[in-house]
């Protein structure tokens, strides 16, 4: 042999030497019991069964104990029957009727009342597979888990034993005295006892019901929240968001972006983009475009503000629009600082603080406003008051300073000068209105009352303008307009010719036209700030933050966070192949009093 060939012998006998202790360690014999073979049904295994002690085998830290097993060394394999064990250090137990354990891939197959345990849960199904390398057991068909806290029930589930994270995958149910959870797909903590929730999910508690298709719930406090799709029922209101979040011990549910609180009981809707409720205290707050809905028969009242609070408990509803607020309703519209609106009373107030040292002539700038059509009404403060059995507008009064203005059409088409652009007006101490339906038709103002009211015949031919004074005048409202007005006590005035009284003659003191702050429709109640709001993100609109594994990478999170086809190809089972595929057999092998040397 010269020196090349004895260079390659020992290169070889190397390589050889290395592969050999690469290979995977083989499964030990700790207790054979009785020793027999069949070569017919089981080439080249060996099989042992109980004597006065179950068979063991032992494998790089897991040990296993059964009745009988089908040893197949050349492979490193075993079938396992009856009263299956396998242990894993100290904490990972398993029982079960069946076990196929390769050790090479050190994966494991459980089938028949599966059992698998470790110091915090138990988990129960028909099918398991334990891979050993990723430390995971799954399964495919129904499993329950028990820990100190809930049972969970699934189709599909996989453990992540080194995180203690559960990973169910179809028709998912948490069982608990206090609450009952479903959903599509879960990553559940049995240590933290944190859910997260994704597909179509329930949470439902004694006095709650939570909905969301992608969501986070705490089974031990409580709490919890939803970021797409979300809904909660919380006695009697239903609550909507982009984001919702509720903590049932404080009783406590919070909103985030296109938001809906409905009033199951009143019929009543608000909306915004930020909302607090208090369950204890029959409170809900709202901000950021917030908007109140009230229905009246067939129609609806809307009310608009920065704020708006709700509070009370059934029929004794309080409405409080803080800042800016506005109303508006078909036949009827206003603004002020704050409206204050009780149920029980039925009263509605409109209220405006006008700032210290603000001039006179500027102090109808800030006063309370009502439009009814094209007709102005303002006051130190206005009082609407409705019915509280029919909930139909009953009555207006306006108090101090009341004072009605129209613009009179015709005499802007019919006089060429803009100076003269009429408008009819009434003014006095106090008004007080009548609803009929809902809609205003009568209007009486007391004490120092004061008209300009134009006047036209039948072919709109200009009459003269009526200026007077009285302690009554009582005005007729047709589809929103002054028909007719009506003068009593010491009636003193005249009509006049147009060219008979002067310009500065033919308004009031105090005289404040409002008429490009009417508001005409549902959006005039949102200011151009309202609408360019800019609402915060969400996150976790993909995947809920993962608070329990906070390093986990984003994709890696919405793995699996929709159904799986039906159609997807299942992964193999430990020991599947297409000429040896693992399956309990019909009868259990016979066994020879045999006795082998182990």
């Amino acid at each position: 042999m010269n020196q090349l060939q004895t260079y390659f012998c020992l290169l070889l006998l190397s390589f050889s030497f290395l592969l050999s202790a690469q290979e995977k360690k083989e499964i030990t014999i700790v207790h054979g019991g009785d020793f027999n073979k069949d070569e017919e049904k089981y080439p080249g295994a060996s099989i042992f069964s109980k004597d006065d002690q179950q068979v063991q085998f032992e494998h790089q830290g897991i040990d296993l104990w059964c009745d009988l097993a089908v040893y197949y060394q050349t492979e490193n394999r075993i079938q396992a029957y009856g009263n299956v064990f396998f242990q894993q250090g100290d904490s990972i137990k398993m029982n079960s009727e069946y076990v196929e354990y390769d050790g090479t891939t050190k994966i494991a197959l459980a089938r028949v009342k599966v059992i698998l345990r470790n110091n915090s849960m138990t988990l129960n199904t028909e099918e398991l597979e334990f891979d050993r390398n990723k430390q995971e057991a799954f399964y495919e068909n129904f499993g329950t888990v028990k820990d100190s806290a809930n049972v969970l029930t699934s189709d599909k589930g996989r453990y992540y034993m080194e995180i203690d994270k559960y990973e169910f995958k179809s028709d998912v149910k948490i069982t608990n005295p206090d609450y009952v959870i479903n959903s599509a797909r879960m990553d559940y903590y049995t240590n933290s006892k944190n859910a997260y929730m994704y597909g179509p999910s329930t949470v439902v508690g004694e006095d709650y019901k939570m909905y969301c298709e992608r969501g986070y719930y705490n089974t031990t406090a409580e709490t919890g929240y939803g970021v797409k799709n979300t809904r909660i029922d919380y006695s009697d209101r239903i609550i909507y968001g982009d984001s919702l979040y509720f903590d049932k011990a404080t009783e406590f549910a919070s909103a985030t972006n296109n938001i809906k609180v409905i009033d199951t009981v009143n019929d009543g809707v608000l909306r915004g983009h930020y909302a607090e409720i208090y369950k204890s205290k029959d409170s809900v707050l709202v901000t950021k475009k917030a908007l109140a809905i009230s229905v009246f028969e067939k129609d609806s009242m809307y009310i608009h503000a920065d704020t708006l609070m709700v509070t009370g408990k059934e029929n004794e509803r309080i409405v409080r629009a803080f800042r800016d607020a506005r109303f508006y309703k078909t036949d009827l519209s206003g603004k002020c600082d704050s409206i204050h609106s009780d149920e029980k009373t039925g009263v509605a107030q409109l209220i405006t603080k006008i700032p210290p040292g603000t001039p006179e002539n500027k102090l109808p700038a800030f006063r309370p406003v009502l439009w009814s059509g094209d007709t102005q009404m303002t006051g130190d403060s206005i009082h609407i008051i409705s019915n509280v059995k029919t909930e139909k507008l009953d009555s207006l009064k306006v108090w101090d300073n009341a004072f009605i203005i129209q613009k009179d059409s015709l005499s802007g088409i019919k006089f060429k000068d803009s100076l003269k652009q009429g408008y009819n007006q009434i003014k006095g101490k106090y008004l007080y209105g009548l609803f009929e339906e809902n809609e205003l038709k009568i209007v009486d103002i007391v004490k120092n009352a004061e008209l300009i009211y134009y006047l036209w015949d039948d072919d709109d031919e200009f009459v003269g303008i009526d200026k007077r004074l009285c302690g009554l005048i009582q005005m007729v409202m047709v589809e929103n307009e002054i028909d007719n007005t009506t003068s009593f006590i010491n009636v003193e005035g005249d009509i006049f010719p147009d060219d008979e009284l002067p310009i500065n003659g033919r308004k009031f003191r105090g005289f404040y036209w409002r008429g490009d702050e009417i508001i005409l429709s549902v959006d005039d109640l949102f200011s151009e700030a309202d609408k360019n709001i800019e609402l915060p993100i969400i996150n976790g609109v993909n995947n809920p933050i993962d608070i329990d594994n906070p390093n986990l990478a984003p994709e890696e999170t919405l793995k699996g966070t929709e159904p799986t086809s039906e159609k997807e190809e299942k992964p193999k089972k430990a020991g599947q192949s297409s000429n040896n595929k693992a399956t309990l057999p019909k009868q259990a092998p016979t066994k020879k009093k045999e006795s082998t040397n182990s």
